[in-house]
């Protein structure tokens, strides 16, 4: 609810006081995050809100807040992830008699056992939905943008859906110019630190002892992308991460693997390439090769959708700054 307001401020007045702690959060952070991210002052008193500043920054801010309170009154929680997204994604129109914003009554939700993702970022929603309207994605960005955190939640829905039979996950294993060959152990101990992102994923959702049970049963398989060469990926949601570092001919082979029924994401960084000088990136070539084939989705991902430690975006941003010039 809004209060009326002078020219250059902006009074909010939210009904209820319980709903009103969480917005702001413990010692106000939520606020601080708001004001450090829509440039506009933002003042408490009670359950009413007083923003100051330039038009474009109020109403940032005002579209912030209230998504915010909308996701309390869905009996959401409210955390620093989710502040950072309302304030990246501040596009929502409201309709008259509405708190939460007409647009994110849609909001996309991806449901697992543990937990609902929701994306972020414009970029992730767009990625999500590609996943869902698509048999072959693409996600082109830099680390910290959810890539393989979306693809894998997706991939567990998909599987608790009854759509596919199976998750295959898969990495080139090559990294920073390593060999397995070099690594002690055998195979699995040899594969396993490559692989385990994508483990860390699935136990965020699913019970551990289900991720056990389903690697055992093969409803999960987890191996490098060498290993794909001679199957056909039939009912199955496939995803291949760290994509960059697959050749040309392995990124033809793996994409040749899709059977009926399955679903494949392929996420990878161009800029973030590990492979020996003058080979060039299957991932590369795959998006020059595939963009415009009806079917294909590509999402490109940058700097503003990280949503790791806001440090992260900074280097990012830095990086690419350093490589145009």
């Amino acid at each position: 609810m809004s209060a009326p307001s002078a020219p250059d401020q902006t009074r909010l007045e939210f009904d209820s006081n319980r709903l009103m702690i969480d917005l702001c959060g413990e010692l106000d952070a939520n606020l601080v995050r708001v004001e450090a991210g829509t440039g506009a002052e933002v003042h408490r008193s009670g359950n009413v809100i007083l923003l100051l500043g330039e038009d474009e920054a109020r109403q940032h801010a005002e579209t912030t807040l209230r998504a915010l309170y909308g996701r309390l009154q869905a009996n959401k929680t409210v955390e620093a992830g989710d502040v950072e997204a309302a304030i990246r994604m501040p596009t929502e129109i409201f309709e008259e008699g509405h708190e939460q914003p007409v647009a994110a009554l849609g909001k996309i939700e991806i449901r697992t056992r543990k937990k609902t993702v929701e994306p972020r970022s414009p970029a992730q929603a767009d990625y999500v939905n590609a996943l869902l309207e698509n048999d072959l994605v693409f996600g082109l960005g830099p680390a910290g943008t959810g890539k393989t955190y979306l693809a894998v939640a997706v991939a567990v829905a998909h599987f608790l859906e009854g759509r596919v039979d199976k998750i295959i996950l898969s990495r080139p294993a090559v990294e920073a110019g390593e060999r397995l060959g070099f690594l002690p152990g055998d195979m699995k101990e040899k594969v396993d630190p490559y692989m385990q992102p994508l483990y860390d994923a699935l136990n965020d959702f699913l019970p551990a002892r289900q991720v056990t049970k389903m690697i055992e049963e093969k409803q999960i398989e987890i191996a490098p992308l060498a290993f794909m060469r001679g199957r056909t990926l039939s009912h199955a949601f496939v995803i291949l991460d760290e994509a960059q570092n697959a050749t040309t001919m392995q990124m033809r082979m793996f994409l040749t693997r899709l059977g009926e029924g399955s679903s494949m994401a392929i996420n990878g960084d161009t800029s973030q390439i590990d492979l020996p000088k003058g080979v060039l990136s299957g991932l590369v070539e795959a998006e020059r090769v595939l963009r415009g084939v009806d079917g294909i989705g590509f999402t490109r991902f940058t700097a503003k959708d990280v949503i790791r430690h806001p440090m992260v975006a900074k280097i990012v941003r830095a990086y690419e700054k350093a490589n145009r010039e």
